[in-house]
């Protein structure tokens, strides 16, 4: 019986096997990083299209019930072109980091939705002048931004602008940067709010005007 081969291989060098296997491991956590990755990027982009849509923003009976029938009854939902601006177009930044920004601050609607702050029309109404002035702020700060995302004033053509008021506000107002579309154009997409001047409200409860506690009508 021919005797057994001498064991010529070598016992593996342990420092080397376990550097492999880091590799190995290494090598699998950029790969599922890789894939996850992607399926963030796309479930992300998925929510981000699906939030800045006509039919998300009115899902919600507080808008589809109140400022949204006033929108489809104005020139930037029907006109002789077809070209419309919808929902987003007017209250949601194009800017990456600025659209991200106002999407976190959205977040709020969703809690007082919850609360049921304006689920009526009469709650509604009650918060409608807060919160236009809040969006006429908002507006204001980034110079009518989404205003000027569609109208370009530089290219304006002033002298084919019918109304003799609106050549006068463009040129000496908005091309000089005096003031910006929103200073004029607040009520262009839903019913403006009556907003009390404050002078007026003070003028109202002055000593002046206001009768004596103890008076009696006559």
């Amino acid at each position: 019986m021919d005797a057994d081969p001498p064991n010529n291989v070598s016992t593996p060098d342990r420092p080397a096997k376990r550097r492999r296997g880091w590799k190995r491991i290494f090598s699998i956590s950029i790969i599922a990083a890789f894939v996850l990755g992607i399926a963030f990027s796309s479930i992300f982009s998925v929510v981000m299209d699906w939030t800045s849509t006509e039919e998300f923003c009115i899902s919600c009976h507080e808008m589809k019930d109140t400022v949204y029938p006033e929108y489809q009854m104005t020139i930037h939902n029907k006109n002789r072109t077809g070209v419309r601006a919808v929902c987003v177009d007017c209250h949601l930044p194009k800017g990456f980091f600025p659209k991200i920004l106002h999407k976190i601050k959205a977040t709020n609607d969703i809690w007082h939705t919850m609360l049921g702050s304006i689920d009526t029309p009469e709650k509604f109404e009650a918060k409608r002048a807060e919160l236009a002035q809040r969006e006429w702020l908002r507006l204001k700060a980034n110079d009518s931004q989404e205003c000027r995302d569609c109208h370009k004033a530089e290219f304006f053509d002033i002298d084919i602008q019918s109304s003799a008021r609106a050549k006068k506000q463009h040129q000496e107002e908005l091309l000089t940067k005096k003031q910006t579309c929103i200073d004029c154009h607040k009520g262009i997409a839903h019913r403006e709010p009556e907003i009390p001047d404050p002078g007026e409200a003070e003028e109202a409860v002055s000593p002046d005007t206001a009768p004596p506690p103890d008076s009696a009508p006559e």
